[in-house]
């Protein structure tokens, strides 16, 4: 089952296309100090000049280009000398440039190096909380599905009333009240805003396979719930789960970005919503510094597209009419 599943998945377009940029942006999360040039959260940079007296020559060097253990080979051996660090800042509310790709904010911090390792924050988020949303939901819908009665009942009396709350409202509220922030109360907040929607659909998807023939031909042989929870219908469910777990994560990322941008998070965090808070505050849009604001909205789009296209095909493998067209 689950190699059917992962080389039909494969072999789709759109969730090769999806792939791609969902690989792009977790290479860039994970070399991130490579890549960022400079320390995103500030604006002061050491700048390191050498003299080698032996050929008279004065190097200057970005503090961040002369590691420790290198500075203490060069000495030993003699080759530098002399040395003078200063202390540097960068311009403040600079445009793109060769030093400065996306420029820097007002404050002088280096934009493109926001954006790189705001990758990490917003990625490792979108994909915590869609796992714990899913897992959660999964439990809560096997549960529901199988067990029936009592159980089902409750369950569906707290599920119908998450989803007549708007998740949008609820989040914001809670996260006005909490004192504590930072990025797990974040996850925390959309996690369990979230899981009634995937709930209600695994749930329904549970009680259709456990009425199906092979599943009353395992319980009418004895075996027990576990083995037919999780070697009957679980099974059956992965095209599904997975579905779940991509709009999760999409609406979480999403939601990471709308509470940042609204200021209800640490915004000394470096995320692609704290930089939108950030250009917001600094009158980033009235000013016209596309630089600032655009970048961040449009990796949030494209990440949302990867999450939306291997959605969709989770959908055309699960179902055999748009697997044929």
């Amino acid at each position: 089952m689950l190699k059917d599943i992962f080389r039909l998945f494969i072999g789709n377009k759109k969730a090769l296309v999806g792939l791609g940029i969902l690989l792009f942006f977790t290479i860039v999360a994970i070399f991130a100090p490579l890549i960022a040039p400079y320390d995103p959260k500030t604006n002061k940079i050491e700048v390191t000049t050498i003299v080698d007296e032996d050929i008279g020559r004065t190097q200057t060097l970005e503090r961040q280009q002369l590691d420790p253990d290198t500075e203490r080979r060069l000495f030993k051996q003699s080759i530098v000398t002399t040395y003078e660090r200063i202390t540097t800042r960068l311009p403040l509310g600079a445009k793109p440039s060769s030093e400065h790709w996306l420029g820097t904010s007002r404050s002088g911090q280096d934009l493109f190096s926001q954006m790189v390792y705001g990758t990490r924050i917003t990625l490792a988020v979108g994909l915590i909380t869609g796992l714990f949303t899913t897992m959660l939901a999964l439990t809560l819908a096997l549960l529901a599905g199988y067990l029936g009665g009592i159980v089902d009942d409750i369950i569906s009396l707290f599920t119908n009333v998450f989803l007549v709350i708007p998740s949008l409202p609820l989040m914001i509220v809670i996260a006005a009240y909490i004192t504590v922030k930072g990025v797990i109360p974040i996850i925390l907040i959309l996690g369990l805003t979230s899981w009634p929607w995937p709930t209600r659909i695994l749930r329904s998807q549970v009680i259709s396979l456990k009425n199906r023939d092979f599943v009353r031909v395992a319980r009418n042989l004895g075996e027990r719930p576990v083995y037919i929870v999780f070697r009957e219908i679980l099974p059956n469910m992965i095209s599904l789960v997975m579905a779940s777990f991509f709009t999760s994560t999409m609406a979480a990322i999403m939601g990471e970005a709308t509470l940042e941008f609204l200021g209800l998070g640490n915004v000394s965090v470096v995320s692609w919503g704290t930089i939108l808070y950030w250009a917001q505050n600094s009158g980033a849009l009235l000013s016209g510094a596309w630089w600032w604001f655009l970048p961040p909205g449009i990796c949030i789009a494209l990440i949302g597209t990867s999450f939306a296209l291997m959605n969709f095909a989770i959908d055309e493998i699960s179902n055999p009419k748009l697997r044929k067209r």
